[in-house]
């Protein structure tokens, strides 16, 4: 049996840009003749402004055929619309999938058996909680990957020991992916 699993479950967030880049839009300063290709000039007259911004509305409400490759090839929606204006703002277009992670970690049990640690998320307060590790995790953290943007996330885990008992929830940490 398991002694009682007396732990702090902490809670870290990581956002992953695996796929995206960052690429800056010609400014009026620049030479003539000089162009720098920008997946948010939508219109592709060479500078990314209103006009483009507009077009990024008009794709992501289905007025106009979605041709943007802002995020992904085809996809037109809010975050394109803010993407662009960011670009027309800033000059930088930032492109690609954002993929969000969670980083947890916690105390190790004072058992002298455990085996490893499951680790449980919930979309509400308190359960209900699903695990969302395969085996148990030997470390002390676990990374979870499949965090979803603009989603809350109530996290518990349990020790596991040697006969595959396992102790109750730890106390629950939250974590809340910003979104995009």
């Amino acid at each position: 049996m398991l002694k009682s699993f007396q732990t702090r479950l902490a809670v870290g967030l990581a956002m992953l840009c695996p796929y995206a880049t960052s690429a800056q839009s010609p400014t009026p300063k620049m030479p003539v003749g000089t162009q720098v290709m920008s997946l948010c000039d939508l219109n592709n007259d060479g500078v990314v402004n209103l006009l483009d911004m507009q077009v990024a509305v008009n794709m992501a409400t289905g007025q106009t055929t979605c041709t943007a490759g802002v995020i992904s090839a085809g996809v037109c929606n809010i975050t394109l619309v803010q993407r662009v204006t960011n670009a027309a703002l800033t000059g930088n277009c930032i492109t690609g999938v954002t993929v969000h992670s969670v980083t947890l970690t916690w105390t190790a049990s004072s058992s002298t058996n455990v085996a490893g640690y499951n680790v449980y998320r919930g979309t509400q307060a308190s359960g209900p909680y699903t695990k969302i590790n395969a085996f148990p995790v030997a470390a002390t953290s676990y990374a979870d990957t499949a965090a979803q943007a603009g989603a809350t996330y109530y996290y518990v885990t349990t020790a596991v020991d040697n006969n595959n008992n396992e102790s109750a929830y730890s106390n629950q940490a939250q974590a809340v992916i910003p979104y995009p």
